[in-house]
């Protein structure tokens, strides 16, 4: 079902309202008109601010007379980062509406093609613009391309379908981040040997398949004492990750290393709670930490309350970070450049990647 966020406009007696003062002294503060005491004008300006109101953009959107809808199909599921997403479009409300922009979320199981794909066909004819956390297949690549040919914007959001005819994607580097958590995970790891675990949602996610591919150029390139283990698939759930985790170090005694590509984190991390356990109960844990083996090396993606909460606790010990707010507003402003035929601002719209540790927690 979809969920319309199409908040009411913000207008000067907002404004005025807000900041504690008349219209007029609004309007002169907008214009740089003198007569203003300095402390006056900076908080009309933090209440313009903090709406994000902007009146000249909202008078030419109306004198064009054209409202725009887009629609975002996320993942369902409790993903805290698409969660994120989401809650920044929420919070986006006062300038969509100055520029009569209406967004609806459509919840979709994005790891099912059928599912993706009809999704996709259903939007078909009723937005002029549609962002998309795609899964890279025939099928949703067909979806993609008659959503074009009917003349709807498509852009791809976190997870890119290049094959498509999509106009933009909105997202980091992933070859990229993979190597950077190859990094992290090999010198995090130092002059030990051993397995390395990989548990991703789907490798028939883009974003997955690719941080993949990088994570591995780097483990075979600069660290030959560790082996890579096969690609376990978790689907992003917290209950799979935890239980396919689980059976592999019951079946390997020497993982020293563990990448998360994606989300299902909490049952990462109980798997690695449980092996600790288990280990210390059994006599063969080096470490006297209760509850984290510290012989295994965890990186993941994401700063999220859950992410933050291991970090602190040492049970993660890296975080590949990208910022949510800002694939969120780069998604609707590269729509809606698309859909006005004006030049999208690239390096504005780049999303880029940190790494974040306990140490450097934002």
């Amino acid at each position: 079902m979809a969920e319309t966020l199409t908040p009411t406009a913000l207008t000067l007696k907002d404004i005025a309202r807000e900041a504690g003062v008349s219209l007029a002294t609004v309007d002169r503060v907008l214009h740089n008109r003198p007569g203003v005491r300095p402390d006056t004008v900076r908080r009309v300006k933090a209440a313009i601010e903090r709406n994000s109101f902007q009146p000249h953009v909202a008078a030419a959107e109306l004198a064009r007379g054209r409202a725009r809808r887009f629609a975002f199909v996320m993942p369902s599921g409790p993903n805290p980062f698409m969660q994120q997403i989401e809650a920044y479009l929420g919070e986006m409300s006062s300038w969509l509406s100055a520029r009569r922009i209406s967004v609806e979320m459509v919840a979709t199981d994005v790891f099912e093609v059928s599912a993706l794909a009809a999704s996709l066909e259903a939007l078909s004819g009723d937005y002029d613009g549609v962002a998309v956390v795609a899964l890279d297949h025939p099928s949703v690549r067909a979806a993609i391309n008659d959503l074009v040919d009917g003349g709807t914007k498509v852009v791809t959001l976190v997870s890119d379908v290049p094959s498509s005819r999509r106009h933009h994607y909105v997202g980091i580097d992933n070859i990229a981040a993979g190597r950077t958590a190859g990094a992290l995970v090999g010198r995090l790891v130092g002059q030990r040997s051993g397995k390395v675990a990989i548990i991703a949602g789907s490798q028939g996610l883009r974003d997955h398949a690719e941080r993949i591919f990088g994570f591995n150029q780097v483990m075979a390139a600069e660290f030959p004492d560790l082996t890579v283990l096969p690609v376990l698939e978790g689907r992003d759930e917290d209950e799979r990750s935890e239980q396919l985790l689980a059976r592999l170090f019951g079946r390997y005694a020497d993982i020293v290393g563990l990448y998360n590509v994606g989300a299902g984190t909490q049952g990462v991390a109980k798997a690695l709670g449980d092996k600790a356990l288990s280990d210390k109960a059994s006599g063969d844990r080096a470490s006297g930490d209760v509850g984290r083996d510290k012989q295994v090396v965890f990186v993941g993606h994401d700063v999220t309350a859950l992410t933050r909460r291991l970090l602190l606790q040492g049970v993660m010990d890296a975080a590949i970070s990208q910022n949510p707010g800002h694939e969120a507003r780069a998604a609707v402003r590269v729509l809606l450049a698309l859909a006005r035929g004006e030049p999208i601002l690239h390096e504005q719209e780049k999303i880029r990647i940190d790494i974040v540790m306990r140490d450097n927690l934002p």
